[in-house]
């Protein structure tokens, strides 16, 4: 058997491992609020995540996560905010089955051009 040949042999299996390994790494995962729940029963998980770790100050008013201003999209930053900041010690999203899994970037659709109204509004420049 010649060198490169057993070298070819060795080295492909591990380009392989490789690239396996790389794309688990990369695997996103968002924990959002399940729908069709109740707002009150979200507003309690919501509750119970924001005084148990997660930050949800940008929540308040007129901040960068306020606007779409109800319980799901609110409930939704605070449960992933929760899970992304526990999930290597409690690796979770439930919340009493009130949430769950995604693997869509649910800010690319609804967090980001909301955000941007409210900062205009914040600052004056729009009036909503």
């Amino acid at each position: 058997m010649r060198p490169h040949t057993l070298l070819g042999m060795l080295v492909a299996p591990l380009v392989v491992l490789s690239i396996t390994i790389e794309s688990n790494a990369q695997r996103k995962e968002w924990c959002v609020a399940r729908r069709g729940g109740s707002d009150a029963k979200l507003e309690e998980a919501m509750r119970w995540v924001c005084n148990s770790g997660a930050n949800c100050t940008l929540l308040e008013p007129y901040l960068d996560c306020f606007c779409p201003d109800d319980a799901y999209h609110h409930a939704s930053y605070a449960f992933n905010n929760y899970y992304q900041k526990f999930k290597k010690s409690v690796s979770t999203c439930s919340f009493d089955n009130r949430a769950m899994l995604v693997d869509l970037d649910p800010s690319k659709f609804s967090f980001h051009f909301l955000s941007l109204l409210a900062r205009f509004k914040r600052h004056g420049v729009w009036k909503l």
